[in-house]
């Protein structure tokens, strides 16, 4: 983000909000790390730009951008369109492509927002970015009280300790392999945000056949079919029901 413009949102935050960011320290100084929030509200990528000095990007729906204002602020934020069933490929690619330059690219691995203070099981999108690209991985945990934001919310971020490359390399993209990047991904966000971890059972979102796996992006995101090597982008919104596309 811009140093004048992040100053503005960081002063903003901090007069809006009870304000505060945790483990600033686990923060490389250089870019191309991927970063892995949960999702718990629309401020959730602004106040994850905050303390980031490497310029970073992140998926949004490219409905977003048909209004110029929306478009023009999102887009300082660093967000980049994303399409309904665009292939799996291209969207991977602009990702190793965002990562190799030495940016950062956020995803929220749960797929859509939470309304409480719960870190939902993942989906393999997150597993396969990180697998694919070889880049390290930076939990990030949004933490604030009640349903929605509003004025003097204490509203927290933390960064966890960083995830190397090595831990979660994979030999192939078979759906046990990628449950257990995913978990290892998951635990180390429900750490910061509940202080427990994600079951290593679970296999919610992973290996399924029927297009209903998600990654993350801002703004409800949706469902990345890991099978068939495309990606089908748009998933329900599990709290209103309304179907969103990335």
């Amino acid at each position: 983000m811009n140093p004048i413009v992040c100053g503005i949102v960081r002063a903003v935050f901090h007069l809006w909000f009870n304000f505060s960011i945790e483990g600033t320290e686990n923060i490389p100084k250089e870019g191309g790390i991927v970063i892995a929030s949960n999702h718990r509200s629309f401020a959730d990528v602004v106040a994850i730009t905050i303390p980031m000095k490497p310029p970073l990007k992140y998926m949004a729906r490219d409905t977003l951008f048909k209004n110029k204002i929306v478009s023009l602020f999102i887009r300082i934020l660093g967000a980049f369109p994303v399409k309904r069933d665009t292939a799996s490929t291209e969207l991977f690619k602009t990702c190793d492509e965002i990562l190799r330059a030495g940016k950062n690219l956020v995803i929220f691995p749960e797929g859509t927002r939470q309304y409480k203070n719960k870190v939902g099981a993942g989906k393999a999108g997150v597993a396969m970015i990180a697998a694919r690209s070889g880049a390290d991985v930076l939990p990030c945990g949004i933490i604030f009280e009640g349903e929605k934001l509003h004025f003097r919310s204490k509203f927290t971020i933390k960064f966890g300790p960083i995830i190397k490359a090595d831990e979660i390399s994979v030999d192939g993209t078979s759906s046990k392999e990628m449950r257990k990047v995913r978990d290892r991904i998951m635990n180390a966000i429900r750490e910061l945000v509940e202080g427990g971890v994600v079951s290593a059972d679970s296999s919610d979102g992973v290996g399924k056949t029927d297009g209903t796996d998600s990654l993350g992006s801002t703004d409800n995101t949706g469902g990345m079919s890991s099978t068939d090597g495309k990606v089908g982008v748009g998933g329900k919104d599990n709290t209103s029901g309304d179907t969103d596309a990335i």
